[in-house]
């Protein structure tokens, strides 16, 4: 049976992308350690298609750059369903990390990682949704996308 955070994807029309483990190191995707999940950073991938390579400033405007953001943290939850099998065991979401690949003069950095911020407590309500975050501008990422996500979650 499905739990709630199940059902509060049906209901907001979310659809996770396939959780895939990373290939370019000896990594897992998430880790449990303890009362802890971490989720390796995620970049803006669906299935392993990648819509947004460049930067945001230059290649893409805040706004895609909100999307590839919700994108990346779409990954995050599928590694966190994937790890808990349940997305009821997360108590809180604890932390998010956002990396942009930004223009030097981007400083609006902060509200790009919005559109992953936004999305956690969309799904998981203001009360467990709600969390820390840090934030930067980069000048290179990983295959060239624009933003990558990592999140902490406390778990049950």
């Amino acid at each position: 049976m499905a739990g709630r955070i199940e059902a509060r994807l049906r209901e907001l029309g979310i659809e996770l992308p396939e959780a895939r483990e990373p290939k370019v190191a000896k990594i897992k995707g998430s880790n449990i350690a303890g009362p802890f999940l971490f989720v390796s950073g995620q970049v803006p991938q669906w299935n392993g298609e990648m819509p947004y390579i460049g930067k945001v400033g230059r290649d893409f405007t805040i706004e895609e750059g909100q999307a590839a953001a919700r994108m990346s943290a779409l990954n995050v939850i599928a590694h966190a369903k994937k790890a808990l099998g349940d997305l009821d065991r997360v108590v809180k979401v604890a932390k998010l990390k956002g990396y942009v690949n930004a223009t030097d003069d981007l400083v609006e950095v902060a509200a790009v990682v919005n559109g992953a911020s936004e999305l956690m407590v969309e799904i998981f309500g203001q009360e467990i949704g709600a969390h820390a975050r840090t934030v930067a501008g980069v000048t290179v990422m990983p295959f060239g996308v624009a933003i990558e996500i990592e999140a902490d979650f406390l778990i049950e």
